[in-house]
């Protein structure tokens, strides 16, 4: 990751394949990292590339992380983000550069607003309000983390986890995995043998697999970009339905994250997400993100598009 300065984030090229011969572990890591390097066009103008290796449609948390950084790059460090709130209007091509304008919209003693839309083709495809704030100290209370979560180690890695359905899954099982993620609950593609689980939670580990550099912006961006990964789950396992397998269409509407206590992506970070609503045509997703040592770290909201055909 570049700093204003024009330093590089070190990218290894030595390949590391999983069982089933993806690219994984810190080569891949460093390409994230390195996805979330935009280019400075300008002072307020960065652009933004996606994977070689890409769905047709470019990865919602893709955008929401790297329009996190476009507007992190125009803010003091000393102000890290406290929430973001955003709406995805245009599926974007993975095939062209997205464009990152950044509106300075205001600069405040403690708090400082930035807007940022994503552009393709000349039109918005995203858009994103962000506030940053100076650390202040105040009240402290969050909510505990569950109980009944069985630790990451003692469980089977995502590789394993999607073995039996690989070729369900097109391009999405052979993108490079920077990101080791522990299924505590079954994935829809599982889950829904059993039919519908109302009210359920679905609850995955992850991290990334490798190291980090110390660049509190990187860390926060890379928590946009996973929590668009199964945040809908919990629609689709309430309905006993799963992407790939039930005739439907899936896509985020809007996403909003509220970001409570500092944390590392690069350390275990448990994910629990529920369903409170889903109507026309829309499923409700929330999600909650706790630390191994149950810290509260960060809140996330999203509704998507969950059209049956």
């Amino acid at each position: 990751m570049s700093s204003d300065d024009g330093t590089q984030t070190a990218i290894s090229t030595a390949p590391v394949l999983d069982t089933d011969g993806v690219p994984r572990g810190q080569p891949a890591v460093d390409g994230l990292v390195q996805l979330l390097n935009l280019e400075r066009l300008d002072d307020n103008l960065f652009r933004g590339v996606s994977p070689e290796v890409s769905p047709t449609r470019v990865f919602g948390g893709q955008v929401a992380a790297q329009a996190l950084v476009a507007a992190g790059r125009t803010v003091p460090s000393d102000r890290p983000v406290h929430s973001l709130h955003a709406y995805f209007l245009r599926p974007g091509s993975p095939e062209r550069p997205i464009i990152y304008q950044v509106d300075r919209t205001r600069d405040g003693r403690s708090f400082t607003t930035r807007r940022v839309v994503a552009l393709q083709h000349g039109k918005p495809i995203f858009t994103m309000s962000a506030s940053f704030q100076v650390d202040e100290p105040g009240v402290d209370h969050a909510l505990p983390a569950p109980l009944d979560v069985p630790p990451p180690e003692v469980l089977p890695g995502f590789a394993e986890r999607i073995a039996p359905v690989r070729e369900y899954l097109d391009v999405w099982g052979r993108v490079p995995r920077p990101l080791d993620i522990r299924y505590v609950d079954d994935p829809p593609w599982l889950a829904r043998l059993s039919g519908p689980r109302p009210a359920a939670h679905s609850r995955v580990w992850f991290r990334t697999d490798g190291d980090l550099p110390d660049d509190d912006l990187l860390h926060v961006c890379l928590l946009a970009y996973m929590s668009d990964l199964t945040l809908l789950y919990s629609v689709q396992t309430t309905h006993g339905l799963a992407m790939g397998f039930d005739r439907m269409q899936v896509a985020s509407l809007d996403h909003a994250m509220w970001f409570h206590r500092p944390f590392r992506a690069d350390e275990w970070i448990l994910y629990d997400t529920s369903s409170p609503s889903a109507s026309g045509a829309r499923g409700l997703g929330t999600g909650h993100f706790f630390s191994a040592d149950g810290r509260l770290l960060a809140t996330v909201v999203q509704e998507g598009l969950i059209r049956l055909r």
